[in-house]
């Protein structure tokens, strides 16, 4: 089967088990997730969903979210859009119920899954994840381009790579500034504008608290102030401005005192914010590596589980604007190690559980790759205990990478987005490639090993085992009487 119908096939499995055209309000897709809005979220069939070969699990936020990885949901995503415009949503016997049911459905959701906080960490995720593809790609230029540097070859293309490479990032804040604006209400192009002052050489001339201005200062958390200023500057516009001056009034308004705000007193603030954050991260690291990487790679997946990483996202970015590479990254993959390791140990423990060891051989491809919610959702999340020694296993990974930071060798990545194996393209350090990537292959290493061990010695109790292997005696079977098989002795 070509890719494209391969594709196409997957997009047309999932939209009836969705609920069909009628049922969608909105596909959007990040790295790995195709995103949808639902109206009538009890016409999923999650069970079905879950059996497509395609399909590495589902989670429901804030949208409802099908797992495919990274790659395949790029393509799907394009295909499901263009089926559900092929078939307008049909008149349902009685709308005006169904539409309530459905908005009944998603507010009570919304109501008992999110908070204010929650929802502003979304948005700020929003503005970020669409960069993402750019970041991993101008990344991987840049880490090929600092390598044949190194080596003395091509050197005259390595000026070219270095332009590719280097492009995006010069110009970044422009684009946070128009997602900021479009993912806030306000216009996008307007944010991108207010953004882009940020960036522009001529603040060069400009003095602030007795300090000149340089370009760029402040970056994308200054890009992603100076476009929610604006924001709400149109809205105020937009509410006092007659409708017969808008057009000339509110843009000029929106620009200017936005501008104003972002050139003599945002561009300051964000430039100490920034600076601090990085002094922050290299300070933490450089003295307290071991046990700051233990704590990272050790709640990171909780952190995930409740929505909080979100934030962490600006960070990396503001550390990958100013250095290059952020240390954070790499300690944080660590969690997902620790998930494979206690993978592995859940495959070996559970003997006779055939559907759950199915699960397992089916994810952990992607969970060495760092895409880790089939792995988190399909088995260790409903186990239980097993999620808290994947926790263990990250833990552990990540006071390794953190120890070498304070020896001085940094580990560091280029680019957010991939974690697991996909990372070794993206990482630079402070020292040589090869140690770099040798203490990241390392710290992986010590995941898989301690979150397999946790796992397999004290994940389970007797009775969880029991319940594990539990299947079905030849005579028994039509009746449905399950026969425990034994199981190896476990730590209560």
């Amino acid at each position: 089967m070509a890719p494209e119908n391969k594709n196409r096939a997957t997009a047309a499995a999932i939209l009836p088990l969705v609920g069909g055209a009628r049922n969608i309000d909105s596909i959007a897709h990040c790295m790995t997730r195709l995103r949808l809005g639902l109206k009538d979220r009890t016409l999923v069939q999650d069970d079905a969903l879950k059996a497509l070969p395609a399909v590495m699990g589902v989670v429901e936020d804030d949208t409802y979210q099908i797992v495919l990885g990274p790659g395949t949901v790029a393509r799907v995503a394009p295909e499901f859009e263009a089926l559900v415009a092929e078939q307008p949503p049909q008149v349902a016997s009685a709308p005006e119920e169904l539409a309530a049911r459905g908005a009944e459905l998603k507010a009570a959701r919304k109501a008992a899954n999110a908070t204010p906080f929650k929802l502003f960490l979304r948005k700020v995720a929003n503005i970020f994840v669409p960069l993402i593809p750019a970041l991993i790609g101008c990344g991987i230029i840049a880490g090929l381009n600092g390598l044949l540097v190194n080596l003395g070859w091509l050197p005259g293309v390595t000026p070219a790579l270095a332009a590719i490479a280097s492009g995006f990032m010069a110009l970044i804040a422009v684009f946070v500034g128009y997602n900021t604006a479009k993912e806030f209400g306000g216009t996008p192009v307007l944010g991108g504008a207010v953004a882009s002052i940020i960036v522009f050489a001529g603040v060069a001339k400009i003095t602030v608290f007795g300090q000149t201005l340089a370009p760029g200062q402040g970056g994308v958390l200054g890009a992603l102030g100076a476009a929610l200023l604006a924001v709400y500057v149109e809205r105020w516009c937009r509410r006092w401005v007659p409708e017969a001056l808008d057009v000339l009034v509110t843009p000029t308004l929106t620009v200017l005192v936005s501008g104003l705000v972002t050139l003599y007193g945002l561009m300051f603030v964000a430039g100490e914010v920034s600076t601090g954050i990085g002094h922050g991260a290299n300070w933490l690291l450089d003295n307290t590596g071991a046990f700051a990487g233990l704590v990272l790679g050790g709640l990171f997946l909780p952190l995930v589980m409740l929505g909080l990483h979100q934030a962490l996202i600006p960070i990396h970015t503001t550390l990958i604007e100013q250095q290059g590479y952020t240390v954070l990254l790499p300690i944080l993959a660590m969690a997902g190690a620790g998930q494979v390791g206690c993978a592995m140990a859940v495959y070996l423990r559970a003997k006779h559980n055939e559907p759950l060891r199915t699960t397992i051989k089916s994810a952990l491809p992607a969970g060495f790759l760092g895409v880790g919610e089939p792995l988190i959702y399909g088995v260790s999340l409903p186990l239980g205990r097993p999620f808290v020694t994947a926790c263990v296993g990250g833990a552990a990974g990540g006071a390794f990478v953190g120890l070498f930071s304070m020896l001085g060798d940094k580990v560091g990545s280029t680019a957010i987005g991939p974690s697991g194996w996909a990372l070794f393209p993206l990482l630079q350090g402070s020292h040589g490639l090869g140690t770099t990537i040798a203490i990241y292959a390392g710290g992986l290493l010590v995941g898989y090993a301690v979150g397999f061990l946790a796992t397999y010695y004290f994940g389970f109790t007797r009775a969880t085992l029991t319940d594990l292997n539990t299947a079905p005696a030849p005579a028994d079977a039509e009746a449905g009487e399950p026969t425990p098989v034994p199981a190896e002795p476990a730590q209560a």
